[in-house]
């Protein structure tokens, strides 16, 4: 009997349907992010939120955080209760109405609408994924489940790619709030996409019922969440009761000591487990121990890339590459005449005191703070290409580098030298950290407070640090569910979601603290070696890793 060669396999007609869904889930996400640290920090007069640096990027930093933690009960809920699809549609409908929320002007809408945003992605992040791999989970479609998830996350990085240059033109031809609406837009196509394709992807909805096995809900909502929502609650006061805040200001001390009771919690997990449960939790805590340096790197892209690209590149265009662009509205008019601006940064100490407060002035934009008088547009005005097509770089080389890793890779397996995975995140971690090194570099061979460094520094990075993505975020999932004891399977993705969580809260804290760094390099120095410690850790354990590894599945 004739054997089916895999490559003549169809696709399930479900992954269009997911494919499509989470493109323009991503378009939107990656949207209001790349923005978002900008629309904080412009002036209200621009139609922006007014807040300082410090205010701006902690705030960016808690939304980041809490998009990744609440994937942990959006994915139990939907696992137990709701059904992936349910779970899908909710979360969708909630993106899209925040989105839409954000685009009204004033505080009070923005916070709503952050509430929306976060709830939201917990229902949907974690269950479009689980609902591709049940789809194929069936025998005949298992040999193209790795080829899926590729084509998969090919939606994502093209969603990701595209928003950048929609960002651009609607919030530079009309505003901010219009950016937004995009994105609200593009999570109402994703959501009619999905529900037009519903019973396309039905078989893969199968609800897991509580089994004696799993920890009841009660039991993970009173050990781990409610203990966390008493300590957040402490660390909000801290200001109050000690007359200073401890890691700068109330929401980081919110939520590092809700981070603590977690952190508890998953350390009993590990005391209490079997010999040989040991093993495999032990190996993927190492894993997350060392793998939020590379996340806190990561989510530069939203905090201090942001920052860089802004305020400290080069963004002037050629003038051939001006008219070519200029019609598509990537460019940014900025001008050197008078108006209400924000200046922050130890540039205006001078001006504004020792503590350098930030003030509300008139002046030129700030983008002319750091770059000198000569080099000023003798019209008084230049067009600037947009600080968020920056964010369109890391997706672009991950659809450039990813067919090139795969094709390395097969070939040094068929040669039996390819790395184990353990050895793949170490290399990735070390490669985040060379990121960070080609920052340190342009820094200290430009004075950046009289002039600005030449946009390929800051693409050179994003080149760098996507390798090191490639290695790294794939397989993060993928481990947890190699080496979690099955029972736990659930509560070890929850830990994975919690470990980028903290990174992202930790990427906005270093941020919050940007104007205190009197030497910039040494923000980036930080990063170095964090990740010159993290990867040597990884390479220290990873035959260790690869042997529990190659135990539970047969490979390393």
């Amino acid at each position: 009997m004739a054997t089916v060669q895999p490559a003549k396999l169809k696709h399930h007609k479900g992954l269009w349907i997911l494919f499509g869904t989470e493109m323009w889930e991503r378009f939107g996400y990656y949207l209001m992010v790349g923005i978002f640290l900008l629309y904080l920090k412009d002036p209200i007069s621009n139609g922006g939120a007014g807040f300082n640096l410090k205010m701006a990027t902690d705030l960016v930093g808690s939304y980041i955080a809490m998009a990744y933690l609440t994937p942990f009960i959006g994915g139990l809920i939907a696992d137990r209760y709701l059904g992936y699809r349910r779970a899908i549609i909710l979360g969708g409908a909630l993106l899209a109405a925040g989105y839409f929320v954000l685009a009204i002007p004033g505080k009070t809408p923005m916070y709503i609408a952050l509430l929306l945003l976060v709830t939201g992605n917990g229902f949907f992040k974690p269950n479009i994924s689980t609902l591709l791999g049940n789809i194929y989970s069936k025998e005949e479609l298992k040999a193209r489940k790795d080829n899926a998830y590729n084509i998969f996350y090919m939606g994502i990085n093209i969603g990701a790619f595209v928003c950048n240059f929609v960002a651009a033109y609607m919030r530079n031809h009309y505003g901010w709030g219009y950016a937004f609406m995009a994105a609200g837009v593009g999570m109402t196509i994703a959501l009619v996409w999905f529900i037009v394709g519903y019973k396309s992807v039905a078989e893969g909805d199968v609800k897991k019922p509580v089994q004696k096995e799993d920890m009841p809900m009660k039991k993970i909502l009173g050990y781990v969440f409610l203990p966390a929502a008493i300590a957040g609650a402490i660390g909000w006061n801290m200001n109050a009761m000690i007359g200073h805040t401890i890691f700068g200001t109330t929401s980081n001390d919110a939520f590092m000591f809700a981070c603590v009771p977690i952190i508890i919690f998953y350390i009993g997990l590990y005391i209490k487990a079997s010999k040989e449960d040991k093993r495999g939790l032990g190996a993927l805590f190492s894993f997350f121990l060392v793998s939020i340096v590379f996340w806190v790197i990561y989510n530069q892209n939203s905090t201090g890339l942001t920052i860089w690209a802004d305020q400290y590149t080069n963004r002037e265009m050629p003038a051939s590459l001006e008219k070519v662009t200029k019609p598509f509205g990537f460019l940014e008019p900025v001008t050197t005449e008078p108006h209400e601006v924000i200046k922050y940064d130890e540039y205006f100490r001078s001006t504004q005191g020792p503590d350098g407060k930030l003030v509300k002035t008139q002046g030129p934009d700030t983008y002319f703070n750091n770059l000198p008088q000569k080099d000023w547009p003798k019209d008084k005005h230049l067009n600037l290409l947009s600080t968020e097509i920056f964010q369109s770089i890391n997706p672009f080389f991950i659809v450039l580098f990813t067919p090139i890793l795969v094709w390395l890779f097969g070939r040094l397996a068929r040669k039996k030298k390819e790395p184990s995975t353990p050895s793949k995140v170490g290399m990735g971690i070390l490669f985040a950290g060379i990121s960070s090194l080609v920052m340190y570099i342009a820094i200290t061979t430009t004075d950046v407070f009289h002039n600005k460094t030449e946009a390929y520094w800051i693409v050179a990075t994003y080149a760098i640090f996507t390798i090191g993505e490639l290695l790294v975020s794939p397989i993060g999932l993928s481990l947890v569910s190699k080496l979690s004891p099955p029972r736990i399977t659930a509560l070890m993705m929850g830990a994975w979601f919690i470990v980028n969580a903290i990174a992202g809260k930790l990427a906005g804290l270093m941020a919050t603290f940007w104007d205190s760094f009197t030497h910039k390099q040494n923000y980036f120095l930080i990063l170095i070696i964090a990740a010159g410690v993290a990867a040597l850790i990884m390479f220290a354990l990873s035959k260790r890793i690869a042997g529990v590894l190659k135990e539970k599945t047969g490979s390393s």
